[in-house]
């Protein structure tokens, strides 16, 4: 499989402080849609022997310099090979055409993460889980449902990205004329983007801020568009997605078979959080009339917002000690 000649940053760029408890390499590998993804691996310097491993990806919109990387140099510190990427078409990674996104060439890039790490000579690949953040906890479910090889996963502070496309923040904009609408208008964005020989971006966070923004724009405001979570590479903090970025999420629902998922999964959520629904109603679904109940748990994290669970928010509310625990149990 050729790998596409990709530019990688070589110094720590990070919204995090590098840790001298682990080592640090730039690498890639290929999904089976012939995309590069470009890669941080984090391995325990004092690792012996064929370790558990965990792919981590996430925010949607977001780069692996960000809480993906977060997430997975903290876990390496505890013991896992992990592997923080940046999806097809954005950040680091690959893909000729840029700020795209589609349920089946992102949950792909979970696999190809699993493929990856399944491969290294540091992993055990019977001991191999991933962790998506925010809309990547849907991708990380949909991986679950898909890929066998996946033993345990963690959706973090999780938004079903189809759902949220094709029905509006708390299903405000579910009706067949409101998806008709929002369709049309994609589809004419469609020929005015190939009639400007550009994709049009739909804009990241908004910037400046309005006085009147929902919490929730705010909430986001303080982490993508401040030096707390800032990064050049990162859609959220910038330009965002192409407005027709999306589309094809309106109608493939990702979480379908997610009670079928046998492995282990834990959803955790803040209380606070606007997005906190997506959580709650994707483990009733999970539960609901399935033989794999048992090994499933949603984790309600009091006070905590969306972003809090993104890089601590500053409380220490990323429940690392209950993520060892859980990959520590289901990936023996």
């Amino acid at each position: 499989m050729k790998l596409e000649n990709l530019e990688l940053t070589m110094e720590w760029d990070k919204t995090f402080p590098k840790s001298e408890k682990v080592g640090h390499s730039k690498v890639t590998f290929v999904n089976r849609y012939g995309i590069t993804l470009a890669a941080d691996l984090y391995i325990p310097k004092d690792a012996a022997g064929k370790l558990p491993a965990i792919a981590v990806c996430g925010p949607f919109g977001a780069v692996k310099e960000q809480c993906s990387g977060l997430y997975a140099q903290t876990m390496s510190e505890r013991g896992f090979v992990t592997l923080a990427f940046d999806p097809s078409f954005t950040g680091e990674s690959g893909g000729n055409v840029r700020y795209m996104a589609s349920p089946d060439i992102n949950t792909e890039d979970f696999m190809a993460a699993v493929d990856f790490l399944s491969l290294h000579e540091k992993v055990n690949p019977a001991r191999i889980g991933i962790i998506g953040i925010c809309g990547w906890g849907g991708m990380a479910i949909n991986t679950a449902a898909l890929d066998t090889r996946v033993k345990a996963t963690a959706a973090m502070t999780m938004y079903d990205m189809t759902r949220v496309n094709a029905k509006g923040y708390f299903d405000s904009a579910d009706s067949e004329e409101a998806r008709y609408q929002m369709k049309a208008s994609m589809c004419a964005q469609r020929l005015e983007d190939l009639k400007n020989g550009e994709y049009k971006l739909g804009g990241g966070v908004v910037d400046p801020l309005p006085e009147d923004a929902p919490f929730f724009v705010k909430d986001y405001y303080d982490y993508y568009k401040t030096p707390r979570g800032y990064h050049p590479r990162s859609l959220n903090s910038n330009g965002g997605w192409n407005v027709i970025g999306c589309e094809s999420f309106v109608n493939q629902p990702i979480l379908k078979y997610s009670n079928e998922i046998r492995s282990a999964v834990l959803l955790v959520h803040g209380d606070k959080a606007h997005s906190c629904y997506f959580s709650r109603d994707a483990y009733a679904d999970m539960v609901r009339d399935s033989k794999y109940a048992d090994n499933k748990e949603l984790m309600i994290i009091p006070g905590a917002v969306h972003t809090d669970l993104y890089d601590g928010g500053g409380k220490d509310a990323i429940p690392f000690d209950k993520l060892e625990g859980f990959f520590a149990e289901h990936l023996k």
